[in-house]
């Protein structure tokens, strides 16, 4: 056959020949044409003499199979005399969107889409390709199967505080497509292992709480460097995540408004940023594994109402949550003096509900005054450093002269 494994791109037409050696004793007539298996029409052959039979192929469609359409040439019983395999495809486009990450800063992984058609019909090869910005060889990357399809792992060897380029090419055997250079340093591209050692407690008798502790990734320990941290949780019959995204960098956090009697499983996340003094926030780390815990039951009868507490329950819960807000907002640095007082105050109202039938102002309340287990506080200076007009307080100081009702 003639011409013998063609490389064509989509629409074009193809005109092969079959030649048949005269000691067969065959006749042009006495043979046929398949592509793929399917026979092709007669109304396509056309005798070129009295032992070579041609056949028109039009509009062709990308190749069925990467390795190559099959034409074959037959004799009359259907025995194979000849095959040919006919590339018919797309030329590779520009690789796009070239994302790397560093595991704990000791590798280095990318990953690229392929263009923006992606389909090629052809067998399609992707080297990923990296060097020193300023000097240095060319280097290929060589590990393609770690992170999935059009992505390559460079496990060792990397320098630190020196830009890299790195760029991806793509080749068949309709032409090469090199991609755009991307630039890099290793330290701004770091992820590391979900945080360890996360344990999810119970927050004393309060019913609505459970309280969240991790450690920082243990690779990085070693390093200068801060983080952020995301906690994501749901109920045991639920696969509905909530986030929790201001949790900063602190390695503990308090899940409040949850169900009393309810089975939670939580997750924690790192993001390292400010490694060696880098201005870039780092990659999320995967999430880690779930940690269990339930909150108390309540003692309280379901369906079963406060007599007339209802209307003052919720006064009281609306002034509560505009006094926490107010000191969260103007008291910087005294968040936690806010949900220490918020605990003394739910743990009073639950110990209230047990023994009364209805809410009440706690014993030894003075209207106008300081002097309820909820609210008795006294400003420090160092726990709220920058005091607001009216400032917040911590137990076991006396309130400024002048502050004294704020």
């Amino acid at each position: 056959i003639s011409p013998q494994d063609p490389t064509l791109v989509i629409g074009s037409s193809l005109i092969a020949a079959c030649s048949v050696n005269s000691d067969l004793h065959l006749k042009a007539e006495d043979l046929y044409w398949t592509l793929n298996g399917r026979r092709l029409p007669p109304e396509s052959y056309k005798v070129l003499n009295g032992t070579t039979l041609s056949v028109a192929l039009a509009n062709l469609n990308g190749s069925r199979q990467q390795s190559g359409d099959n034409l074959v040439c037959h004799s009359r019983d259907g025995s194979i005399l000849a095959g040919s395999c006919l590339y018919v495809g797309l030329p590779p486009e520009k690789p796009v969107n070239i994302t790397c990450w560093s595991k704990n800063m000791k590798d280095l992984t990318c990953k690229w889409a392929p263009g923006t058609e992606g389909e090629t019909y052809l067998h399609t090869n992707y080297t990923l390709k990296y060097k020193l910005r300023w000097y240095g060889r060319d280097n290929t990357c060589q590990e393609y199967r770690t992170a999935g399809q059009y992505s390559c792992h460079i496990p060792k060897d990397l320098a630190l505080f020196t830009p890299y380029e790195i760029w991806v090419e793509a080749s068949n055997r309709l032409g090469v497509a090199v991609s755009e250079v991307v630039m890099l340093d290793i330290l701004d591209v770091v992820t590391t292992d979900p945080p360890a050692d996360v344990t999810v407690s119970r927050v004393g008798d309060l019913e609505d709480q459970l309280s969240v502790r991790w450690s920082s990734p243990p690779a990085l320990k070693d390093f200068l460097f801060q983080a952020k941290y995301q906690i994501q949780y749901r109920v045991e019959d639920s696969s509905e995540w909530k986030v929790v995204d201001d949790v900063g960098n602190q390695t503990s956090c308090r899940l409040a408004g949850l169900r009393p009697g309810t089975v939670y499983f939580v997750q924690v996340r790192c993001n390292p940023f400010g490694i060696y003094g880098s201005k870039k926030a780092g990659i999320w780390s995967d999430w880690s594994n779930p940690t269990a815990a339930s909150t108390p039951r309540s003692d309280r009868l379901p369906g079963v109402c406060d007599p007339k507490s209802g209307e003052h329950n919720t006064t009281l819960r609306r002034e509560l949550k505009q006094f926490f807000g107010w000191v969260k907002k103007h008291a910087y640095g005294c968040s936690n003096l806010s949900i220490k007082l918020y605990d003394q105050w739910r743990v009073w109202l639950q110990k209230s509900h047990k023994t009364r039938n209805q809410v009440g102002l706690p014993s030894g309340f003075i209207p106008g005054s300081l002097q309820g287990p909820w609210l008795l506080a006294r400003w420090h200076p160092d726990t709220c450093p920058h005091p607001p007009e009216a400032a917040c307080f911590a137990p076991g100081h006396e309130a400024p002269r002048g502050k004294q009702h704020a």
